[in-house]
């Protein structure tokens, strides 16, 4: 969903109310049969068909059928769509500033019935309490599935031939970005990072700020804008930093993309593509935690698995059935280990520690590690809304023309605060 074509509070708040009228309306499916919606491309999804082709193996009387439906915001959009008519799936999963959004709506189903058990092994940082502030007061309505942070990744050949290490403070990751790029014909910028909220909002934490400060939108107030105006001096004082062409995952994939070809010595990306750079690198990757300004901060990402409202019973108990699969230490594991998302099983988490994967494979501990420093989102409906049409679409524009950074984020905190 592109900024342009995000909907008002107002209408989308109305369609969300909307939604869940209809969605009880929909006609029963098959006994035992599950409809998962999924937003992922390449080796996870191969990794999570497999994952679900296994659960059939290992039982007969839940079959799940997987979709793909394009990437989150997509799918966001398509999921409305289909409470609307009447179509919804028995479970998808969602960004998290998302969740409280559709809480707040009515539209999602109370998930205590995973069992105590399951919910207990859960890693803290990355369940719904340990992810919102007042999550743990809220019912249960998102369990975790692929849970991220940022991190860098680097060109460990190029940084040992330059007697580099990867930056601990913002003015250490200057001054990498400086030495590691290159000019002429074999042009290679220092850094690259999606202009995006996730990265921003790691930004404003390290630099002491919070989003939402006791219940009003601040955007990080000085915090914010020290943060913006870190990316717009690296772009257009030190010359260190490509803006990335493209919006949203475009974005992403072009970052990347660049990293692989050379024409990056370092990214920020999400821990999702650590076996992905590492497969596909022509020298060998290296990820290190984000650096920090005042403190050490990052956000969390990824999605949580959500079960629309309003379905019939059986439905629900078969669509739990495949949760508890998915929660189990051995598939929280394995889904870590083959594709760089968190574990978000304790027991899991443990698995890769006792195994000797993590000491083997140390990239992909790296946001494991970093869950320490992990900053807890708000609770607030108006969050996804916050991000999508008031946020992003401003740190473009600021970035690529060097608009005021304190003049672009007032006028981002004002149209927040509209009702």
């Amino acid at each position: 969903m592109s900024p342009s074509e995000a909907p008002s509070r107002r209408a989308f708040a109305l369609g969300l109310a909307a939604l869940f009228a209809s969605a009880c309306d929909r006609p029963p499916r098959p006994s035992g049969e599950v409809a998962f919606w999924f937003s992922y491309g390449g080796n996870n999804r191969k990794v999570l068909l497999e994952l679900i082709e296994r659960f059939h193996q290992e039982q007969s009387r839940v079959h799940v059928v997987a979709t793909f439906q394009g990437d989150y915001f997509e799918g966001l959009i398509k999921l409305r769509t289909a409470l609307f008519v009447g179509a919804a799936p028995t479970i998808t999963h969602v960004v998290g500033e998302v969740v409280p959004y559709l809480a707040q709506a009515g539209v999602l189903q109370q998930l205590d019935g995973i069992g105590a058990e399951s919910l207990a092994d859960l890693e803290p940082a990355l369940a719904q309490a340990g992810t919102f502030e007042g999550g743990e007061n809220e019912p249960l309505v998102a369990l975790p599935f692929n849970r991220s942070t940022p991190i860098a990744f680097y060109n460990r050949t190029l940084f040992d031939e330059l007697g580099l290490r990867p930056p601990t403070t913002w003015d250490g990751l200057r001054d990498v970005a400086r030495r590691g790029g290159s000019t002429g014909t074999a042009a290679r910028w220092g850094f690259e990072c999606p202009v995006d909220w996730w990265f921003w909002t790691a930004l404003v934490g390290q630099a002491g700020g919070r989003i939402i400060e006791n219940g009003k939108v601040t955007l990080g107030g000085t915090a914010g804008v020290r943060a913006l105006e870190l990316w717009q001096t690296m772009v257009h004082d030190d010359r260190t930093m490509r803006s990335p062409p493209g919006r949203d995952f475009n974005a992403w994939e072009a970052t990347n993309g660049d990293f692989l070809a050379g024409r990056a010595a370092m990214i920020w990306t999400s821990t999702a593509f650590v076996r992905y750079l590492e497969e596909h690198a022509s020298f060998s990757v290296g990820a290190a935690a984000l650096p920090g300004d005042v403190r050490r901060a990052v956000p969390t990402g990824g999605t949580f698995f959500v079960m629309p409202k309003g379905l019939p019973e059986s439905e629900q108990a078969a669509g739990l059935t495949f949760l508890r699969w998915m929660m189990q230490p051995k598939q929280a594991s394995e889904w870590a280990r083959r594709t760089g998302y968190m574990p978000v099983s304790k027991a899991g988490r443990r698995e890769l520690e006792d195994s000797g994967f993590f000491r083997e494979h140390p990239n992909f501990a790296v946001a494991v590690d970093q869950l320490s420093v992990a900053e807890r989102w708000p609770w607030a409906p108006s969050l996804f809304r916050i991000q999508r049409e008031a946020v992003q679409p401003r740190l473009e524009a600021a970035v690529a023309a060097r608009l005021d950074a304190r003049t672009v984020l007032a006028a981002a905190c004002a149209q927040s605060e509209e009702r």
